[in-house]
């Protein structure tokens, strides 16, 4: 029996990042002197063990032969005839697809060392065309490293532009396309990752509201950028600067879908792209089993973006009734993740990126004044009327924002 560190914590150690997670293989040993050893089974498809004192995970080397469509149509294949190599070789990049040895030596079959000094996504085998969820992950590790100078090598790319052609793209099930999207939203440059989805035809395929908004022209006296691709891969990089937080990063991500929706009559202008977008918005949402937190902030962005940016010339009222949708004053931490998808959009354009936004802080210092109406006080000299103290509450809330204006 030997053991061997392998994947994401030889290629970061090779990077001199901090590794996050340690997994290892182990060649050489079946479940029964796995269990005797004291690992604790805890693998379903294929036979993986956690260690008795660090608890990481150790699983048994493998190989997958493809038997179906997607990325559930393998038959696994575990046995002490199943040598370091031949489970390196089922992995998807090169720099995946390294080992070390528990004295500290590199195995790297696959020339991944290489493929890192090179800046080089490159895919380990042939087989990488049988599992389409790795054209997410080729699109996952670009929006990571991307800012490091690497780049997807011509024979990936054109593999995966075939792998979109055969249809195995079409067999993806929504909770992977979902589970890589969230990660991917979370990394360095998570343009990255639509820009090497549409490259190879996944995009149109996955994200088909994304891609329908290449090619739309927006008035460029608003819009220097004029394409709203464009534009809205402008803001997903505006957002990642300005929060890490994903959920923020896809509402931005999705607060102009409704412009692909415009009657090309209609072009350059968008009038209610806002609107036009909350039901794709929801669409998206629905199609790949977002999270409901994710759902409800987009739709609430893709609503009232434009109530953000015209926050100076609003009614109070109408700040008021932006608040009440928001439902931030039972959740006011939604109101600072609303504004920095909204200030995203006004930065996602040329020359707009350290221009002041004082829409902002105006929301946000409205929502304070309202916040502290004395609605306790209102019950208590209206005597439980619970019509007339809502009333009462409201028109507080909107003096108090007509203070602020």
């Amino acid at each position: 029996m030997k053991v061997y560190l392998v994947g994401g914590a030889v290629r970061d150690k090779l990077l001199n990042l901090p590794v996050q997670d340690r997994d290892y293989v182990v060649v050489g040993a079946t479940p029964e002197e796995m269990v005797a050893r004291g690992f604790k089974p805890v693998g379903g498809d294929f036979p993986v063990f956690l260690h008795p004192q660090t608890k990481e995970e150790h699983a048994l080397a493998r190989t997958e032969r493809k038997s179906g469509r997607g990325y559930k149509g393998f038959t696994v294949y575990s046995a002490p005839d199943v040598t370091l190599e031949d489970d390196l070789r089922r992995r998807d990049l090169s720099i995946n697809a390294m080992a070390e040895d528990e004295t500290g030596n590199l195995i790297d079959p696959f020339g991944g060392a290489d493929d890192l000094r090179h800046h080089l996504l490159r895919h380990v085998s042939p087989s990488f065309a049988e599992d389409p969820v790795r054209i997410l992950r080729v699109a996952r590790f670009a929006a990571r490293f991307a800012h490091r100078g690497f780049r997807v090598s011509g024979e990936t790319h054109a593999l995966m532009r075939s792998m979109v052609a055969s249809g195995e793209v079409d067999h993806l099930v929504a909770e992977r396309v979902w589970a890589e999207l969230e990660k991917a939203l979370t990394e360095e440059t998570p343009t990255h990752f639509f820009d090497v989805l549409r490259d190879c035809g996944a995009l149109a395929k996955l994200f088909p509201e994304i891609e329908a908004l290449f090619g739309v022209p927006q008035p460029p006296e608003h819009h220097p950028e004029i394409d709203t691709g464009v534009h809205t891969m402008l803001v997903l990089e505006a957002a990642a600067r300005l929060s890490p937080e994903p959920s923020v990063r896809f509402a931005a991500l999705l607060h102009d879908l409704g412009k692909g929706a415009t009657p090309k009559e209609e072009w350059p202008s968008h009038i209610g792209h806002e609107d036009r977008g909350v039901e794709l918005v929801r669409g998206l949402c629905r199609r790949l089993r977002a999270p409901n937190e994710y759902r409800d902030l987009a739709v609430l962005v893709s609503r009232f973006h434009l109530h953000c940016h015209r926050a100076l010339e609003l009614r109070p009222g109408t700040v008021l009734e932006v608040l009440e949708a928001l439902d931030v004053f039972r959740n006011p931490d939604r109101l600072e993740k609303f504004l920095l998808a909204c200030e995203a959009d006004f930065r996602g354009r040329p020359g707009y990126g350290e221009k002041p936004y004082p829409q902002e802080d105006l929301f946000r210092r409205s929502f304070q004044a309202a916040r502290y109406v004395d609605a306790a006080g209102i019950a208590a000299a209206n005597q439980g009327d619970g019509e007339q103290i809502g009333v009462r509450v409201r028109q507080a809330r909107i003096g108090a924002i007509k203070a602020i204006l």
